[in-house]
């Protein structure tokens, strides 16, 4: 059984960094995409950044040069690096697993975990 668990949210200033962790289990690292989805009240699930087992990044054009997606495929744990938080990026935050299609549709994602809370406040 495939478990997706994040951690690492929480409340932050404007200008502020965090650093989400997605530790997975049961789950065996391919070539597909696993990447961190956002999703703010009233609105829908965007892709925030993917990585896949190559290491090939991708990123919305809103994080662009502020967040950093890595993995530790020996601990197989996934992050993401953020900086320079900005109170429009106060949103659940979601890992996802296994996606063989672009990497931004949450359509194509096998596996979830439950979400972490980011708060930014100006």
């Amino acid at each position: 059984q495939v478990q997706l668990v994040e951690s690492g949210g929480g409340s932050v200033q404007s200008g502020g960094s965090l650093r989400l962790s997605c530790a997975a289990s049961g789950y065996t690292r391919s070539s597909s995409w696993m990447g961190w989805f956002r999703q703010a009240p009233g609105k829908e699930r965007e892709g925030v950044a993917a990585i896949n087992s190559d290491g090939i990044t991708r990123y919305a054009d809103s994080v662009e040069g502020r967040f950093t997606i890595s993995q530790e495929n020996a601990k197989n744990t996934l992050y993401l690096q953020m900086n320079s938080l900005k109170p429009e990026d106060t949103a659940m935050y979601y890992c996802a697993a296994d996606s063989s299609r672009p990497w931004s549709l949450p359509i194509g994602y096998k596996y979830w975990g439950q979400g972490t809370q980011v708060t930014v406040s100006s």
